[in-house]
């Protein structure tokens, strides 16, 4: 099993290019599954999760040619296959994002309860309950979703919570729909917002992305179409991160700035410098260690849970105790432990980790316990005096694009060491 080692204490500086989103990506690739035409799309990202999905599609008898290496000919034109079994799914929880399209569609799906990253439960009941309102015909049996309608039927749901996956499966299955479909409590996430304007390219008629509100009339086809991924924010937020905590200059190019305002915040309150264009943002430590800060996670457009790890790495080594309150997922902290053992203070009670800032981090071998875990203890160890090895990259490679090499081109000393 790979693993990267890095020597800390290298300050960062110098420019990296953003990759296409992987949580715009993934829905993305399972709306190209309504068309009756061939899509092409553009900036989709090289990462292990993107990988397991066009795998997924092409079981399912999904045509994809890639051009150039950076553009994907996806034709779903004819599916042969309505299953998507457990040996591709166990790995990515964003793979239950098939079942709104084949349900809508075809009219069938069977679909293995996803897997993932182990930082709680995300439950596909409010994914389910809101296809049953549509007309769905549901059970859960050894392991699988199996859903079948004839045609879905608009429908009023109220989510009971906030879901991003949820929101996106629901409001895929209702493009196709007979009638108005209204969904309450949407997730208002760029990611979400992507996804509707990929649907609307289309010819999909939405209403209110980026709203709590989606409006959905549903129509017969949907056609071909060309479209470009948006940019990642979580990945531009780490790198961001990564030039803070090493007292660092970075500037990121090819981001969205308006995605990330919560994210800026928090960099600005702990000492940087930050500028901004309209797809670059530059930010300038100036070698000082950066101020604790106290932030909890919350839906967009708040504090993101996929940046919380980060900003775990840069408390600890910043001046001053931070605070940092977890909302969204309840077992999200397992990076904790192993921040400790690079000589973090730190202190878990529940949903919340109090970090008391330290002068220096000493390197030391580490654990990955999912994505955004990982990519802190990259964090940490390019903070840190001496080698630090971090274990189990798999993780990063799902989310992650070429992580080492744009972190090297940035000046630090990381290397990947085959297992």
């Amino acid at each position: 099993m790979d693993r990267l080692e890095i020597t800390g204490g290298e300050r960062l500086s110098g420019e990296v290019r953003i990759s296409g989103a992987k949580n715009s990506a993934l829905p993305i690739l399972a709306a190209a599954l309504l068309a009756e035409e061939p899509v092409v799309l553009e900036n989709v990202p090289h990462l292990n999760d993107v990988t397991t999905t066009l795998n997924l599609l092409r079981r399912m008898g999904v045509e994809i040619i890639c051009h150039d290496g950076v553009r994907l000919e996806i034709d779903a034109v004819n599916i042969s296959d309505f299953l998507a079994p457990y040996e591709l799914v166990k790995t990515m929880r964003a793979s239950v994002l098939v079942l709104g399209p084949l349900l809508s569609r075809f009219g069938r799906a069977d679909v293995s309860l996803p897997g993932g990253c182990a930082i709680g439960a995300r439950p596909i009941n409010l994914h389910v309950a809101g296809l049953q309102a549509m007309g769905a015909e549901i059970t859960i049996d050894n392991g699988f979703i199996r859903a079948r309608a004839e045609r879905l039927k608009g429908a009023h749901i109220v989510l009971d919570t906030v879901t991003v996956t949820g929101t996106e499966n629901l409001m895929m299955a209702a493009v196709l729909a007979r009638g108005e479909t209204v969904i309450e409590n949407a997730a208002r996430e760029p990611e979400v917002v992507d996804l509707a304007n990929f649907l609307q390219r289309m010819g999909a008629q939405i209403e209110g992305p980026g709203t709590d509100t989606i409006l959905i009339q549903g129509v017969e086809t949907l056609h071909g179409t060309s479209y470009s991924v948006l940019p990642d924010r979580i990945e531009s937020g780490t790198y961001l991160v990564a030039a803070a905590i090493t007292g660092g200059r970075v500037k990121i190019k090819g981001t969205r700035p308006d995605h990330l305002e919560a994210v800026l915040r928090k960099l600005q309150e702990a000492g940087a410098t930050v500028q901004r264009g309209s797809d670059w943002i530059e930010l300038d430590m100036a070698g000082r260690r950066p101020t604790a800060v106290n932030l909890h996670t919350s839906p967009y457009p708040g504090f993101p849970t996929d940046m919380q790890a980060q900003f775990c790495a840069l408390n600890a080594v910043a001046v001053g105790t931070g605070t940092i309150i977890e909302t969204i997922f309840e077992n999200r902290f397992m990076h904790a432990q192993e921040l400790q053992r690079l000589g973090a203070d730190l202190s878990v009670e529940g949903n919340t980790v109090v970090i008391r800032g330290v002068e220096r981090l000493a390197g030391a071998p580490v654990m990955a316990t999912d994505l955004r875990a990982s990519a802190s203890l990259v964090l940490a160890g390019l903070a840190a005096e001496g080698v630090t090895i971090v274990e189990r990259i798999y993780h990063i490679d799902r989310g992650y694009e070429r992580l080492e090499e744009k972190l090297a081109l940035l000046g630090a000393e990381i290397r990947r060491l085959p297992g």
